[in-house]
């Protein structure tokens, strides 16, 4: 298993990550990922170690924290071998402190995560969305505290804008508070918005990637294919409100192109996908997930071989769409692509 450094710290993260998102699952979304218990999530965790992968990713918000209370019991005795990564500041309830990321929230949605987790300490720590409501101020400083006390070691954003995470680091920089170090984002084939502004952010400013949904909200796992309906039992039947959109034109375009390298390589859908990502500049890691032993075998299966120039470009020409303003305009004329080459 390969290792990056997380963004612009020392930490080192395997470029494929498991998320526990199926762990304990209930309600409309985490139910219709799965529900692993204790014991099937303790043999996954053991599959993803033999493997290499010791990064684990949850959150408060997932199945109400019955995630991190299943990943707890599945990493006891062995806490010294894994990394944990989990978020706070989405809503844990109705009262007016429940959500956000004000001093209160996050100092007690820190010490909730730890017991559930059932650690003294979070590897990765990230706001898993920017609140509007917080002075910038108040939360990099409770960051900073708790980074003092021993609870957090990093920290990090998920889903925020590029003004919001660029005004954090300047505020960071400016009081000497920790800097975030990486950006848990969505990133697919299907959905490249990632590249228009964030990737540019995150290798000028030495913030690591952290990929959510790599399979484009479940529609890149070979399953899906141009003319044909949504599969029986597919989890998109019950949960595509709740992922991003992607046009049709363009998946069925990319499943194309999946499908012609995929017999090229001898590899399956999923695994050029995912590793089509780990080529991408300011990916530190992949998250993979899996409600069962076969689909996460078959997501491991995405390292450890390269795709071919070819292959590259194959996949990027049919992924590639036209970015929005401000970031199109002048991408034909010479002079601009000199003084912003592209990324690749």
């Amino acid at each position: 298993m390969e290792f990056r450094r997380l963004g612009a710290s020392g930490l080192k993260v395997p470029v494929l990550s498991f998320g526990t998102g199926t762990f304990g699952g209930s309600g409309p979304l985490f139910g219709a990922w799965g529900n692993t218990d204790a014991g099937e999530a303790r043999r996954l965790v053991d599959i993803c170690l033999e493997a290499g992968v010791n990064l684990f990713d949850t959150a408060d918000v997932y199945s109400d924290g019955a995630s991190e209370e299943v990943l707890g019991q599945a990493i006891r005795g062995r806490r010294d071998k894994v990394l944990i990564s989990t978020k706070t500041s989405l809503p844990m309830g109705e009262g007016p402190n429940d959500a956000g990321s004000s001093r209160s929230r996050l100092i007690r949605a820190t010490e909730d995560a730890l017991r559930r987790l059932g650690t003294d300490y979070i590897d990765l720590l990230q706001l898993h969305a920017f609140d509007a409501g917080t002075p910038v101020e108040e939360v990099l400083s409770t960051l900073d505290a708790l980074v003092r006390a021993g609870k957090v070691r990093h920290v990090g954003v998920s889903n925020f804008a590029g003004w919001q995470l660029m005004k954090s680091l300047a505020v960071a920089e400016r009081h000497g508070w920790p800097r975030y170090v990486a950006h848990q984002v969505y990133y697919s084939l299907v959905g490249r918005d990632y590249e228009w502004e964030l990737m540019p952010l995150a290798r000028d400013q030495g913030i690591g990637a952290l990929v959510w949904s790599p399979l484009g909200w479940g529609r890149l796992t070979g399953k899906i294919r141009r003319g044909a309906p949504v599969p029986a039992g597919s989890r998109l039947t019950a949960t595509a409100g709740f992922g991003p959109p992607v046009p049709d034109e363009l998946l069925y375009r990319v499943v194309d192109a999946l499908e012609e390298v995929a017999a090229e390589t001898g590899r399956t859908v999923p695994q050029v996908a995912i590793n089509w990502l780990t080529t991408r500049p300011t990916v530190a890691s992949v998250i993979i997930g899996a409600r069962n032993e076969a689909q996460l075998r078959d997501n491991l299966g995405a390292v450890g071989w390269s795709l071919s120039a070819e292959q590259l470009a194959k996949l990027d020409a049919a992924s590639r769409t036209t970015p929005p303003y401000p970031y199109f305009p002048y991408h034909r004329q010479e002079g601009f692509a000199r003084l912003n080459p592209p990324m690749v």
